[in-house]
């Protein structure tokens, strides 16, 4: 089973849905970098569910810091943070041992681990796992934002309802939707959105949606041209967050439609003798690099798998077909509460990125650039 990911900056991921606790290490971090726990609690709230359109499992998230800081900042050694299970229920999967939620991993990892995974709560492949991506996520967060590197995240489309587009010249709205409890721009388009979940929630169905990112302020240069390109790292990361079924960048599949002229961005210098391009439909990196315009891109959430209507499927252990009503906690729409998975998954790729190519200390306060 491979849990790490990175070069430069890893994280090594641990523990089951339903087990004691779920939680990530760290390496590769420079000393000096300070840590804010109430950011990490703060962070860790944005992904817990609120209200009727999430799952009614509510755990408070208690972390622990293991090891890898003192007196609030990093010292250079493995970062262990570790946030307690406490609001399983476990007794809601003893009777469907055997059979294949449909859109679940249960048989496939069944004929991975031979019958030995944790099965209950969907284990290792639990969402739940995502809790300590986000705790990892808040980090190093602040640290790029120490550098002028911000990273948001909204639901541009979900249950049908668009969100209004960022407006990549204002900062300051993009740091207030990080903080906001419904990750969507307009307020209107979100009211609509939840309206519509809890209409599929009440037809025991679900529905998923499309969260696009920004992240702005990267500096142009960084990435490699082949294997670790920016979207092969972002990509990489992405599609390890469970219910993320595709990736786009810029304007993505619309180019296929495109002309050469309508799709390439044009280059300029501005009054103050910066680069830019009017048009970004390469979504800020061109041959795997950087081009110092905003990073964006888009991720397809898939409708949650787990719910209440009646679904053929097998028991297969005892070689059977059978039909399956899932009973248990689960989110009608898991995007939501994706966003802060993806602005931490986000995060922690970038630092790599940056890392390696200036070096651990840039993440610091020292005066190391990038």
């Amino acid at each position: 089973m491979k849990n790490i990911f990175g070069n430069s900056l890893t994280i090594t991921l641990f523990g089951e849905s339903h087990g004691p606790s779920v939680g990530a290490v760290l390496d590769g971090l420079a000393p000096g970098i300070p840590v804010s726990e109430q950011y990490i609690a703060d962070a860790l709230s944005r992904r817990r569910p609120r209200d009727d359109t999430a799952t009614a499992r509510r755990e408070p998230d208690d972390f622990v810091i293991e090891s890898g800081v003192f007196n609030g900042y990093t010292t250079g050694t493995p970062l262990c943070i570790r946030i307690n299970n406490t609001d399983t229920h476990s007794g809601d999967y003893s009777d469907i041992r055997g059979k294949a939620r449909p859109g679940h991993c249960d048989y496939p990892a069944f004929c991975k681990y031979h019958g030995y995974e944790d099965y209950r709560g969907g284990g290792h492949f639990s969402g739940r796992i995502t809790a300590a991506i986000v705790a990892a996520g808040a980090i190093v967060t602040p640290a790029l934002e120490a550098k002028g590197i911000v990273i948001s995240t909204h639901l541009s489309k979900c249950a049908g309802i668009d969100d209004i587009p960022f407006d990549f010249g204002n900062v300051e709205e993009m740091i207030d939707l990080n903080k906001k409890p419904f990750p969507a721009l307009s307020d209107e388009a979100g009211e609509r959105m939840k309206e519509n979940i809890l209409k599929a929630k009440a037809a025991l169905d679900s529905v998923g949606g499309i969260l696009e990112t920004a992240i702005i302020g990267m500096p142009s240069g960084c990435g490699e041209p082949w294997f670790d390109s920016v979207e092969s790292m972002l990509s990489h990361a992405l599609f390890s967050i469970p219910a993320v079924k595709g990736v786009e960048f810029g304007a993505g599949f619309a180019l296929a439609d495109m002309t050469g002229s309508a799709a390439n961005d044009g280059y300029g210098i501005d009054a103050d003798g910066n680069i830019n391009t009017p048009t970004n439909n390469n979504g800020g990196i061109c041959g795997g690099i950087t081009n110092g315009m905003p990073i964006v891109f888009r991720c397809a959430v898939k409708p949650t798998p787990s719910i209440a209507k009646k679904q053929r499927t097998v028991d297969f252990m005892s070689g059977e077909n059978v039909e399956l009503e899932i009973k248990g906690r689960h989110d009608p729409c898991i995007a939501p509460r994706a966003a802060s998975v993806v602005n931490a998954i986000a995060a922690l790729t970038v630092a790599d990125i940056l890392t390696g190519r200036s070096g651990t200390d840039c993440l610091t306060g020292t005066d190391v650039k990038i």
